[in-house]
């Protein structure tokens, strides 16, 4: 076997880990949302997406980083190479479905970054956490690290279409499309607003048509 085929087989065995770290967290994501939908009749949690960062992707990260290019270095350095995005309706639901992951047990939040609270400059808006999951394999027990991102379904559109305008330009997005993107994630927070008080004043119409006279 040639070195080249070494550190390929390497590099598959290495990030196998995390594909077993996306399905501990997809397994537990989909029974908090079936168990919330039967004590409260609602499903914070609309559709859920996972990936595993490429080798050429964990490499061009690591490249930027400036850190040599092993596997060891990008299980410490990288943390989304296993990631997990959650789209759900409402804001009020990614602080639920926040409280829900960060209440297990065998979970430990590594690291919170509100950009709904504090979008970023133009117009972002998103919740990101790591989390430090535990794998349980035949012989060991492995911590692996997993990025989550919690969005609306409006504010995922708008990072769809941010992020391919990004690469069309090649990272350089001329200022009027950048000032039409910032007035768009303005109106998705709008949007997000007025679907919560839509769905508050259903709420209060459902409440006081099943109360007993």
């Amino acid at each position: 076997m040639s070195k080249m085929e070494e550190q390929f087989n390497e590099w598959k065995n290495g990030l196998l880990i995390y594909k077993f770290a996306l399905d501990e967290i997809n397994t537990k994501l989909n029974i908090l949302n079936e168990e919330f939908q039967f004590i409260h009749n609602h499903n914070p949690i609309e559709h859920i997406k996972s990936r595993i960062k490429t080798p050429e992707g964990i490499i061009k990260k690591l490249k930027r980083k400036e850190l040599p290019i092993t596997l060891a270095n990008a299980r410490e350095n990288v943390n989304d190479i296993a990631g997990i995005r959650i789209t759900c309706s409402f804001v009020s639901d990614i602080y639920k479905i926040y409280e829900l992951i960060s209440s297990q047990d065998d979970i430990k939040v590594i690291s919170v970054k509100d950009y709904i609270r504090n979008p970023k400059p133009n117009g972002y808006r998103s919740f990101h956490l790591i989390l430090e999951v535990p794998v349980f394999l035949a012989a060991s027990t492995e911590l692996v690290k997993v990025e989550i991102q919690i969005r609306t379904i409006a504010m995922d559109t708008w990072a769809s279409l941010e992020h391919k305008i990004f690469y069309k330009f090649d990272q350089d997005i001329p200022d009027v499309l950048k000032n039409e993107l910032k007035l768009a994630a303005d109106t998705v927070c709008e949007l997000d607003e007025k679907m919560a008080s839509i769905n508050k004043e259903v709420d209060k119409i459902k409440l006081t048509t099943s109360t007993p006279v």
